[in-house]
């Protein structure tokens, strides 16, 4: 039945829904345990997922309350954003896309619907609508922080696993004692040339490299914002006292360097082979070919 006022009157819809929602928060808390988007993540046990819910359901009440129903950053939210996006995770993990975790959780909404429906059978039509309305916009309201949440951890997971792979794209080899070589292969933007300054900084100092090889054969342009990242990477590795020699310049990059009128102002080689005898020379090492001199 619905509560009233101190003054005789209905209460008005949202704090109706309140205190709905505070009255049948272990009812509603019970039926989500069965819904697929509980029942699948808690797993452990269904007291679990039942707990769940009941944070959920107090969140609501919470919004509800603070009449802003309407609003994804209202403060009741912030407390189940870390448990929503856990749950989206989840189901994002199981296979499901975007659009079913979606769907799951609309699902919520009928179970709660029909709740507040039976609270208020003895209620003004005219109130129950009102009401019902308030609890829509409500759910509404939770399944767009729910999938905001679980967007931007998905995009967080993305980025991470983006740079693992950067990292695993851009190794750096011991070629000789003092001597270390990054081969390059695909577009060098910010993100990468980051990755490849760390890592090469990183191998310097472990390695106690002397010099540092960047070998660009299989990057397959140059522009001024490529250029750029090289030249800073060179200026890095040479505030660690590591001399840098580019690689690898194939003729149709170095005619697009001179047509940009760049100073890469670094030892360039044709290839890293060539690079690593200049290294070797100045280290002092020359490799001998036995075969030369011999006809």
């Amino acid at each position: 039945m619905p509560e009233h006022e101190a003054d005789g009157q209905l209460a008005t819809p949202t704090h109706e829904v309140r205190d709905f929602l505070q009255r049948r928060r272990e009812q509603i808390a019970q039926r989500w345990a069965d819904e697929p988007l509980f029942r699948t993540v808690f797993t452990v046990s269904r007291d679990e997922a039942v707990e769940a819910g009941k944070v959920v359901v107090d969140a609501l009440a919470q919004v509800a309350e603070s009449e802003q129903v309407e609003d994804p950053d209202s403060a009741g939210f912030s407390g189940v954003r870390e448990q929503l996006a856990r749950m989206g995770a989840a189901r994002s993990r199981a296979g499901l896309s975007n659009t079913q975790v979606s769907s799951e959780l609309a699902a919520l909404r009928p179970p709660v619907e029909n709740l507040l429906a039976a609270d208020l059978e003895q209620a003004p039509p005219e109130h129950l609508r009102a009401c019902s309305t308030v609890l829509t916009v409500l759910m509404g309201t939770l399944r767009l922080v729910a999938m905001q949440t679980a967007l931007s951890e998905w995009q967080a997971l993305s980025d991470r696993q983006r740079m693992q792979l950067l990292e695993v794209a851009t190794p750096v080899i011991r070629l000789w004692d003092g001597i270390v070589a990054v081969p390059l292969i695909g577009t060098l933007d910010s993100a990468r040339s980051q990755v490849v300054m760390e890592t090469l900084l990183n191998a310097v100092v472990e390695q106690h490299a002397r010099f540092a090889i960047l070998d660009i054969t299989g990057v397959p342009t140059v522009d001024s914002l490529v250029a750029q990242h090289l030249m800073k990477t060179v200026a890095a590795a040479r505030l660690m006292g590591a001399q840098c020699i580019v690689s690898g310049i194939r003729p149709a990059i170095a005619q697009t360097i001179v047509h940009l009128g760049l100073d890469l102002d670094v030892i360039t080689r044709a290839s890293l082979s060539d690079a690593l005898g200049y290294a070797l020379h100045q280290l002092g090492t020359d490799i001998v070919n036995p075969g030369a001199g011999q006809r």
